[in-house]
């Protein structure tokens, strides 16, 4: 059995620290004071954690505005310089969304780091995570249900694909927006309308957004009516005009790390998952 530091992020990585420790691992914590169980876990400082623990996971994703690590529960800012990175460099460091963290010091060069949001069994589960907690949203805040309802996602990427199946199941009217043929034909099979952007036009009691471009601009929106909900689901800035939103009084939500707001224990589970398949092909390459 292996030591594992568990550092920063939100109930996923308490989860994971609970699934982990029932696979029979030793846990230390770092990072999530703040967070209701996590006094369950014996917690270290940054550099004993570093001593202690071959093996460190980070959250996803690892880094949060202002060069700090994404720990919301920390009971001060975490930042992310030359003197985190040495406290770390005798460990593997597992996290989500890596690339500005190798940005935060040069020290990371020569430190084991792994990117478990690289994972291909990780980010399509975490989309269809995703996909459920923007139907939760969607449920709460729309007025009318969404059996029936008129829905538009826009982009058919993983998260799109998702909310096209789960929509459907729910005996939703699902239009798809996207630009290339082969998605075209691949949402007409799903049996969802298929559209290109130039295409949409409403009204639609639901709008979807998953592409992290402008796609959802003022003439799609002038075709809304007063009680369609947008939810921006793409990384900022987002794919929707929140100044023709604001101007048509439209509802806009914004709907960052929804799995770790709606299953933070699947969404542990799955990152648990991806960690052991990066230290078991690791051990076949050693």
């Amino acid at each position: 059995m292996a030591v594992f530091g568990v550092l920063g992020g939100d109930r996923r990585q308490l989860y994971l620290a609970r699934s982990l420790e029932e696979d029979g691992h030793t846990l230390f914590l770092h990072g999530l004071e703040g967070l209701e169980g996590a006094a369950a876990f014996p917690t270290l400082p940054l550099e004993e954690l570093g001593r202690r623990c071959p093996m460190v996971v980070l959250p996803l994703p690892a880094v949060r505005e202002g060069g700090f690590l994404n720990a919301p529960f920390a009971q001060a800012p975490i930042p992310l310089d030359d003197s985190f990175a040495a406290a770390l460099a005798p460990c593997l460091v597992l996290g989500g969304m890596v690339g500005k963290l190798r940005q935060t010091s040069p020290l990371w060069e020569t430190i084991p780091l792994e990117d478990y949001y690289q994972r291909e069994e990780l980010t399509v589960g975490n989309a269809f995570l995703t996909a459920e907690g923007a139907l939760a949203l969607a449920v709460e805040h729309a007025p009318g249900a969404l059996g029936g309802s008129r829905c538009l996602v826009a982009g058919f990427g993983r998260i799109g694909k998702a909310l096209c199946l789960d929509l459907r199941a729910l005996g939703a009217q699902v239009d798809c927006a996207a630009r290339k043929p082969r998605d075209l034909a691949a949402i007409r099979a799903m049996g969802c309308g298929a559209l290109t952007y130039g295409q949409v036009s409403g009204p639609y009691d639901v709008i979807f957004n998953t592409v992290p471009a402008p796609v959802i601009g003022e003439e799609i929106l002038a075709c809304q009516g007063p009680d369609t909900l947008l939810l921006e689901l793409a990384s900022a800035p987002g794919g929707i005009c929140r100044r023709a939103a604001h101007a048509r009084g439209l509802r806009l939500l914004d709907c960052p790390s929804l799995p770790g707001r709606f299953s933070p224990k699947a969404s542990g589970e799955l990152v648990k998952e991806a960690v052991y398949h990066i230290l078991e092909e690791r051990r076949k390459l050693s």
